[in-house]
């Protein structure tokens, strides 16, 4: 191999290796990487237990879920208060039921009316 071959060889290679490096993606600013100004869903966890729901009030965003789980011996359900604008179905022991906020409400346990929570949306 002929010296002006080699050395034409080698800045090939190098040309293709700036081509390439200079297309690699590049690390994302952490606004984009996060979606800036579009809050992430938390999930919280109501548990149902001893007859009440624990905890009993809670502040979320909209857009969060919570999902009650029934640790209790008997079934029970959940229900918007007055308007009863959602239910859960009946959840016997160890089942769970998950809803997305949309808004601030009072709840309750129709087979329990004296069973009642209160979910507030900032």
């Amino acid at each position: 191999m002929s010296r002006s071959y080699f050395f034409r060889s080698l800045l090939l290679i190098a040309v293709l290796a700036i081509g390439f490096i200079s297309c690699a993606p590049t690390e994302l600013d952490n606004s984009e990487e996060k979606g800036a100004g579009v809050p992430q869903q938390q999930e919280y966890t109501i548990e149902i237990k001893q007859m009440k729901f624990i905890p009993a009030e809670i502040t979320v965003h909209k857009g969060d879920k919570i999902t009650f789980v029934n640790h209790d011996l008997v079934t029970h359900d959940i229900t918007d208060d007055p308007g009863k604008t959602w239910t859960s179905s009946a959840l016997p022991a160890d089942e769970s039921w998950s809803m997305t906020v949309t808004q601030s409400s009072n709840y309750y346990c129709t087979l329990h009316p004296t069973m009642k929570g209160k979910i507030s949306v900032e």
